[in-house]
């Protein structure tokens, strides 16, 4: 025999999140006890009075919790919950019985049981633990959520990488089968040595996707960040800026560094700042106009480091600032579809500094340049009696600023 009570329309007796519960006991008291407790809760409950109908109740309903009596005639707890394991796995299931032992919980919990409740039980007693059984079940469905979100994003992110593969290896493949058939003079030679440079051009998008994907996945694996090392970023952001001084000359962008302070040192992995600041500036250089510059700015502020890669470029649309740090966007400014690159830059930068634990921000508009700004947390190693922030004014002199 199945009862079913609608959840008490008293909105001051409704829990914030009412569940569906199956009471599952051949005690006609238990089951009417359970029912009037729970539905003051705000839950909606159906209870059964034997196993057989009791499962069928729970392949239909599909609850969140079962509430299941060990000792009954026919199918016992123990079967009923294996059962209801078997049509869901991710149901949780509160033991209630007379012969509370240690035996008997050990019994249930080995059956795949949560928790187990001995009667005779007051009606709080029974809503605390359900409360506990449904806050477990909640735990568990955001937990497979975000496993399926995390495998679907996987899966989705083979897809574009594969598909950003296959574009430049299609466009190679059909430069050689033209050059294949070419036949020898002097036109076709320079013809030839103009593809073969597109070809190698194409080979270069290919390699640096995959580099960024690779780059990508030890950050997930935790094979790339370090958080023990202590870093001076100062000395990172000049290698960088000086190492493109030649591509910005070509594009007409002057560099300039402005970080007054002798020392910025951060605490983390000198590896994944480089990668950090390197992204940012070749960004900046890449996404900037003729006449144009790069500034790197650093400051301090209590516990932290702040520093901003500054540019004069064309800027990024209101539209498109929300999803810059996701994989694989590239704006739909007409002048960033001629620039090469993989979108996978940003993201790289977001996932090491928030491995980092620091934050990473943008402000920019279309045809006004933009501004990164990255905050990280300082180091706070001692140094001869001293700290860093205490040494870091030594030997400076000026605004800080040089031009590369």
């Amino acid at each position: 025999m199945k009862t079913t009570l609608p959840a008490a329309s008293d909105a001051r007796e409704k829990s914030s999140a009412g569940r569906v519960i199956v009471v599952i006991d051949d005690d006609h008291a238990i089951r009417l006890s359970c029912l009037q407790a729970l539905t003051r809760s705000g839950h909606e409950v159906s209870t059964f009075e034997d196993g057989s109908s009791g499962l069928k109740g729970v392949a239909e309903i599909r609850p969140d919790l079962v509430l299941v009596d060990l000792k009954m005639a026919g199918l016992s707890g123990l079967e009923v919950i294996e059962r209801v394991h078997q049509i869901d796995p991710d149901i949780v299931v509160v033991v209630i019985t007379g012969y509370a032992t240690i035996g008997t919980a050990v019994d249930a919990m080995k059956a795949g049981a949560y928790d187990f409740l001995p009667k005779p039980f007051k009606p709080d007693e029974l809503r605390i633990i359900v409360a506990r059984g449904l806050e477990r079940r909640r735990l568990l469905m955001e937990s497979r959520r975000a496993e399926m979100e995390h495998e679907l994003m996987k899966r989705r992110f083979v897809t574009f990488v594969s598909h950003q593969l296959k574009t430049p290896l299609v466009a190679i493949q059909q430069y050689l089968d033209v050059m294949a058939r070419m036949e020898e003079s002097g036109q076709e030679v320079e013809n030839r040595k103009q593809w073969m440079e597109r070809c190698l051009g194409r080979a270069r998008e290919m390699r640096d996707i995959i580099d960024d994907w690779l780059t990508l996945a030890k950050i997930e694996g935790g094979h790339l960040v370090r958080r023990d090392a202590e870093v001076e970023l100062k000395a990172i952001v000049s290698s960088i800026l000086e190492s493109y001084e030649g591509m910005a000359q070509s594009e007409g962008v002057t560099l300039v560094i402005a970080m007054p302070d002798a020392e910025y040192v951060a605490t983390g992995d000198h590896n994944s700042f480089a990668v950090l600041f390197d992204n940012l500036i070749v960004n900046a250089i890449k996404y900037n106009r003729r006449g144009g510059s790069v500034t790197v700015r650093g400051a301090k502020a209590p516990g932290e480091l702040l520093i901003s890669v500054e540019d004069t470029g064309i800027g990024v649309s209101n539209e498109d600032l929300p999803f810059l740090f996701d994989e694989f966007f590239r704006g739909r400014n007409q002048d960033k579809q001629k620039i090469s690159g993989t979108g996978l830059g940003l993201p790289i930068c977001r996932r090491i500094v928030n491995e980092m634990g620091g934050l990473i921000e943008v402000e920019s508009n279309a045809g006004q340049g933009s501004v990164f700004r990255v905050k990280l947390p300082a180091a706070t190693r001692k140094r001869n009696g001293g700290n860093h922030a205490a040494d870091a004014g030594a030997g400076t002199s000026g605004d800080g600023a040089d031009r590369r």
